[in-house]
């Protein structure tokens, strides 16, 4: 019988929306259109149309011994040809943002191969192949996953952001790396905090309603209650419960 997996449990909104996200056959809604070139800027990793940095020749050159797992395994393109591996980190307001540190995670190691995934508090790291990493980048700032607003590009410097919104509906960010201007979210300096010769536009904030409908995130006050999904409150309870009595009486 074949497994259908579950990506994870409850009934409400948010549970709905963490499911589709983490589901490879559930594509997600195109929301920009921020290019290829603005990509490179935004990571700042090297310059627009150079050549990939590499870190060893490409496979096909190396004369690899034989191995019955590399037959089995296809290298993605940045393996193949030697790319030097690079990353991209991303920060969530818990005002209702698309996505969340853990829910990244599980996003990415559900859709791509390659990745190493790093999650914290308030941030999630991928590392991946340098040309491997601009198709991912291309998925996290281009579609559902972000907000201009709620969400930021931030490798150093990340903290302060989360809780509490300006005025103006962005998040707090100590090196400002993106600005609202004329309605839209404009990134100012890449994601390290590095200035940049031009602006990078990441079209307008979603509004209040959007983010509610669409959020991967609890919250009692501005969104969803996790007290209110029944069915997800059982399966933590029971997780928690089940290492808690391994921990202090495994023969429970």
């Amino acid at each position: 019988m074949a497994y259908t997996p579950q990506y994870g449990p409850g009934t409400s909104i948010v549970a709905e929306n963490r499911r589709k996200q983490m589901n490879p056959n559930v594509a997600f809604e195109k929301m920009r259109d921020v290019n290829d070139s603005d990509i490179v800027l935004l990571l700042g990793h090297r310059v627009p149309g150079s050549a990939y940095p590499t870190a060893h020749p490409p496979i096909a050159e190396q004369g690899e011994p034989d191995c019955p797992i590399r037959k089995i395994v296809a290298p993605t393109a940045g393996a193949a040809a030697g790319d030097r591996v690079r990353y991209i980190q991303l920060v969530d307001s818990m005002q209702n943002a698309p996505c969340q540190p853990y829910q990244r995670t599980y996003v990415e190691m559900y859709r791509y191969r390659a990745i190493d995934p790093g999650t914290l508090s308030g941030r999630q790291i991928v590392e991946a192949r340098e040309r491997d990493l601009e198709k991912i980048s291309e998925d996290l700032i281009n579609t559902n996953l972000f907000d201009p607003a709620r969400t930021s590009l931030r490798g150093a410097t990340v903290h302060g952001h989360s809780l509490r919104l300006a005025e103006d509906g962005m998040m707090f960010d100590m090196l400002q790396r993106c600005v609202l201007d004329g309605g839209t979210v404009k990134y100012v300096k890449n994601q390290i905090g590095e200035p940049l010769d031009k602006k990078v536009d990441v079209g307008k904030m979603m509004d209040d309603a959007w983010l509610k409908a669409n959020t991967t995130m609890f919250h009692s006050l501005v969104g969803t209650a996790f007290r209110d999904d029944a069915e997800y409150v059982e399966y933590v309870q029971r997780i928690h419960s089940l290492r808690t009595k391994y921990g202090f009486k495994p023969v429970e």
